[in-house]
This record gives C-alpha cells, structure tokens and sequence, in this order.
C-alpha cells in the first residue's frame, strides 16, 4: 500500500534543452531519454506513485509534445496528469508562474533529472515543524551550496560554492506551499523570466526556508556518466541484506557475544533458506552490530575469521555473501554507523549502487525494522512471537515469519514484482 499522506500533487519542471546530454537530445527532451528502456521521467513518476502521489502536473518546453504523446493524461496507469507548455527559452521561475493555475494549495515541486530515495511523511513533518514556505531535500557534499542548522532550518544559500559550512546540495525534491510562494515572484529580478534557485537565495536570507537531509545516494541523468549510473542504480538486483546475529547464527546469551568459531552456530532454517534463494541468483549483504568490540569482548582479528569461516561455508552451499558490514560501536556513542541508525545500510547502497526500497532487510529485532525503516528499505521480520515492532514508520514491503524458509516464496514474488516494473 502507498504511504497515505494529503500531499496528492507533483509538479515536475520538465523543460529544458538536456545540453549536455546530446546527441541522445537531439530529438529528445531530457526527461524523456531512456533508461532501461523506459523514460527517465516513467521512473520518477512511479516513485511518486508508491508515495500515494497520483496526480501530476508537468511544465514541458523543449520538444514537450513528445512527453504528452507518451504519458497522456496518465489513466493508463492510474495516474490524472495536466500540462502547461511554453517555449523552450522561459526559465524555471516563469515555467513555474505560467501554470500557477494548474497548483493544489500544497505540493512537491521537482526537477526532471535528479531520483533520490525519501520518505514523504518525514519531508512533511519537518515542514510543519520548521512553519516555512519551502523545505526542500538536502545531500551531503564538499563545497556545497547550502548551510543548515541541526534543527533543518537552511541558513544560507551560496550559488557560488565558495562560503565556510555550506556542506549540503539541494536534490530538487521540494515540499511547497504555493500562495506564499508565488506572492514573492512579482518582485524578483527579471520577473516573470527568472530562475527559482534566486527565490531559494532570498528565502534563506530571510530564514524562510527548511532542509532534510538524505543520506541514501543521489543519482542525477545530467550527463551521459551520470545517465549509466543512474541505468545501472534502476536496474533491479537480487541482492538482500541480512542480519548476523538472531538470524545467521543463534545469539549468545544476553550480554555476551559469539567471540569463537567454535561458538557460532548455525539457524538451519536460515541456512537453508539461504541456499534455497541462492539458486534464484539472489546474493547477500550481511549487516551487524557488534559492540563486543568496543566492549573489549570480541578481538577484531576473532570477529574476522568467523566472517570468513561464515561466507566460506555459505560459498560450499552455493550462497555468495557480497559483503559483511560490521559496526563495531558501543550503543552509547550514538554512532550513525550502528543499527537502528541506518549509516552501513548507505554505504552498501553507494557500493554496490542499490536502491534501497527495492531491498529487502532480514532480521529478528526491533532494532533491525527500526534500521529497516530509517534506511527506506522493506523488513523481513523472523519473529518465534510473531510480536510486531512498534514504529513510526513500517518498513514496506513487510513480512513477519517464524523462519525464514517460511517466507522464500515472498520474497521471490517481491523482487519478480520489482523486476517487472523496472
């Protein structure tokens, strides 16, 4: 099921001339170049789709025929789409004004070139926290254009990349409300041909504006490097995360750690179920928190072999562990890199580029649905008590099974269902 938010309109800046994208523009608007053989803007439409988003308005220009000729009114899929065109010369700002008729009270405004995992519901409440016209979605980046406080409240925007703190990019992901925002376009420079990054300049001089910030990569189709990673980011992968201890291996008792081979003893549900998916071509990532080492009660060099004894006795089965990442972190260090935060989850997904709604976690505490649910990614939930987690957020999909060889039909016919929209 989508995420059921009142946010039910996108509006999509789609008109520019894609220059440095050509040939492939020649004939083509940019949001229209293929990726994996559909329309780079398909993609982004059906991201907003799974957020409960199915009303669009889209601002064409350059060769915007060709966009209206694809998508239509956007019944075939579900969808009620409108459209504003004008000429391929108009910048953002006036794109923006022209269809001012087409806007709901509240809505997302985004570019067409950029795709980047968030969740609509945390956009929303930082917004209404922050009371501003404006919140946009921020990444991390050296020399970045962008300075924001703890809170989300953006503090500074520098076009010129050159300030001290400005660590943060916008991703052209916005929430906005539209009366306060259009009532400032008639004073701007240029006014009504100006570009809308100027008005994101005034509103962070005068505090009006808000950021969240994403830590889940990125991917942008600006040019034609960038249109491969993003090809290769879409492609759906049979690739699944996997907790160690509690679903791998049977855990030590509280407040001890397994800190020998000879201690690590196989779930053979887990071990089974494993081997069973493998012959579905599906390989793994192992994700686990190990604080025994911070706690001086695993050696690094111990914690090692046992890795290495695990994937070589997976590999006999025909189970191809791609990874182990381990956050060796006390609790008490609030570390981004321990779970429920979901750091090791992102740098797996920058990695192995992944996209982690379309990764499933498999684990067996609250903490790993918590971690499931902050790193975007679907649960599955091995649970003897089939006791539910209590979250702001369920990861979705979710499934909750006694064993995971319970569940490998499920988790097969999720990722076909994945494949198939691809």
């Amino acid at each position: 099921m989508p995420a059921q938010t009142d946010i039910q309109q996108a509006v999509i800046l789609c008109g520019g001339l894609g220059t440095r994208l050509r040939p492939l523009t020649d004939n083509l608007p940019k949001p229209m170049v293929q990726v994996n053989d559909k329309p780079f803007l398909h993609h982004l439409l059906m991201q907003l789709s799974e957020q409960g988003i199915a009303r669009f308005a889209l601002l064409t220009g350059y060769l915007g025929e060709t966009i209206h000729e694809y998508f239509g009114d956007g019944s075939r899929w579900g969808w009620s789409i409108r459209y504003s065109h004008g000429p391929a010369e108009w910048d953002t700002g006036r794109r923006i004004w022209e269809a001012r008729g087409l806007f709901d009270t509240q809505f997302l405004l985004l570019y067409s070139d950029n795709f980047v995992q968030f969740s609509l519901r945390r956009l929303k409440v930082l917004h209404q926290r922050q009371n501003v016209p404006i919140t946009l979605l921020l990444a991390p980046k050296a020399k970045g254009n962008i300075r924001v406080s703890a809170e989300g409240r953006i503090e500074a925007y520098d076009k010129s990349r050159s300030g001290e703190g400005f660590d943060y990019v916008e991703v052209g992901y916005m929430l906005i409300e539209r009366d306060l925002v259009l009532e400032d376009f008639p004073s701007k420079e240029g006014f009504p041909n100006f570009n809308f990054s100027a008005l994101l300049q005034i509103f962070a001089q005068q505090s009006r504006i808000a950021g969240l910030v994403v830590l889940d990569p990125y991917h942008s189709i600006s040019d034609p490097a960038r249109l491969q990673l993003m090809c290769e980011y879409l492609k759906q992968k049979r690739i699944l995360l996997i907790d160690r201890d509690g679903t791998i291996n049977k855990k030590a008792p509280q407040g001890e750690y397994i800190a020998k081979w000879d201690k690590f003893e196989w779930i053979p549900e887990t071990r089974q179920a494993m081997k069973s998916l493998a012959k579905s071509g599906f390989k793994f990532i192992v994700i686990t928190n190990q604080a025994g080492i911070a706690r001086k009660m695993i050696a690094p060099d111990d914690l090692q072999q046992i890795h290495q004894n695990m994937i070589g006795e997976l590999a006999e089965d025909g189970v191809e562990i791609l990874k182990v990442y381990m956050s060796p972190h006390h609790w008490e260090e609030n570390s981004i890199m321990r779970k429920p935060s979901p750091g090791m989850f992102f740098q797996a997904a920058k990695e192995f580029n992944l996209r982690m709604d379309r990764c499933l976690y498999i684990g067996d505490d609250e903490r790993d649905c918590q971690a499931a649910s902050n790193a975007g990614c679907g649960m599955v939930f091995v649970s003897d008590d089939a006791k539910e987690p209590s979250l702001a957020e369920q990861p979705a999909p979710y499934l909750l099974t006694k064993t995971l060889q319970d569940s490998v039909d499920k988790i097969r016919d999720i990722y076909l269902r994945w494949e198939a929209a691809a």
